[in-house]
């Protein structure tokens, strides 16, 4: 298998709403991506409001036939469903992607609370039983925690096949994500790694500009989404890395230096290490989305935090992004309207505290 991976968790719209799935562009993006040979994709219950599994059966499903592609989606624990409740999950699933079986069906995002939920309701098992019955073909999760309880899962479920962390060159050894030894507990159990997140919800595409420099002063016809992306490519244990594209130039971008993947060699870790120096952002939101679709107030909490990280680091252009601000406002619900019932916490892979840093936001935004 190829290591680039089509992540359908940011789709282009039609319109505002996140449901709102351009098909014929996406028709557009799997063509290309499939046109290079690459197969794998990636999808989640919850993506785009479920709009995701459909837009792949629409895509995909019905224009390929079966043995030409792989798809993963994922089982959510986020609302603690029971055996029945996941049951009903994995047939509306079913229905949505329209195939007869699903390559991987992982846990959703597994940290602390989800694992502990998992084991009550028996979730691993109820994997294990559809493997048996050739209703899926590989178990695993996706996680969000500790290299500590990530060891603890993989000696208690060894069962599983692979796993997917968040991993990209500033979260390697950022003191909370912890990606290298997660990383390292993956390789250690001979599990191979998914990685998600390689571009950092797109802010490793538009980093800083001085980082900016410092890549494109060393290779100016590489894009700055290419150095995450074969980063993450070019460790052993990866299996696959996720992109999650919007455009087809972006498909264009990734397939030119993956086609013909080359790892990175000892001077361009040297350059990254320099790059990712300059590089810091107000607050390390990866605009998975997952804390909007149950936001009360309909805050476009992920757009927020982009105007702010984009304000934070170019003071001179503080109007731009004001006015923005005030553009974002007549058609999303205002942050000052957040009633802080933390359901946007318990979800976040990041564990932000989003009420608190909403309010920080729209003090500097307005």
């Amino acid at each position: 298998m190829k290591k680039l991976g089509f992540g359908l968790m940011r789709l282009p719209l039609k319109s505002g709403d996140g449901k709102d799935i351009d098909l014929e562009k996406v028709k557009e993006m799997v063509d290309l991506f499939m046109a290079h040979g690459y197969t794998y994709y990636d999808t989640a219950y919850v993506y785009h409001g479920g709009f995701s599994e459909v837009a792949f059966r629409e895509c995909v499903v019905k224009r390929y036939p079966r043995d030409s592609y792989t798809i993963t989606t994922k089982l959510p624990l986020f609302g603690k469903p029971d055996r029945a409740g996941m049951e009903k999950i994995f047939e509306e699933s079913m229905t949505r992607l329209g195939v007869d079986y699903i390559d991987y069906y992982w846990l959703h995002a597994m940290g602390k609370d989800n694992y502990a939920h998992a084991q009550k309701v028996h979730a691993f098992e109820y994997l294990q039983e559809l493997k048996a019955a050739g209703k899926i073909r590989h178990i695993g999760f996706s996680f969000h925690d500790s290299p500590e309880l990530l060891e603890q899962m993989m000696t208690e479920h060894p069962e599983v096949e692979y796993v997917q962390l968040q991993l990209n060159y500033l979260d390697w050894e950022d003191g909370w994500v912890r990606a290298h030894k997660c990383y390292d507990v993956a390789t250690k159990f001979g599990k191979p790694v998914i990685v998600m997140e390689p571009i950092k919800g797109g802010s490793l595409a538009n980093p800083p500009k001085q980082a900016e420099k410092i890549l494109k002063d060393y290779n100016p016809d590489a894009s700055c989404a290419s150095w995450a992306i074969r980063f993450a490519a070019s460790l052993p244990n990866v299996m696959v890395v996720l992109s999650g594209m919007s455009a087809l130039w972006q498909v264009e971008d990734n397939v030119s230096y993956m086609d013909d993947f080359k790892p990175l060699t000892d001077e361009e870790y040297e350059v990254i290490a320099k790059a990712t120096e300059n590089i810091k952002f107000a607050i390390p939101c990866t605009a998975c989305r997952y804390c909007t679709d149950g936001c009360p107030m309909s805050i476009n909490i992920p757009e927020v935090f982009a105007l702010y990280n984009n304000l934070k680091r170019d003071l001179g252009r503080r109007w731009q992004y004001k006015d923005k601000y005030k553009e974002l406002l007549k058609t999303s619900g205002n942050p000052d309207s957040c009633i802080g019932c933390e359901q946007c916490m318990n979800i976040c892979p990041q564990h932000l505290e989003i009420p608190k840093l909403l309010a920080e936001a729209s003090a500097d935004l307005v």
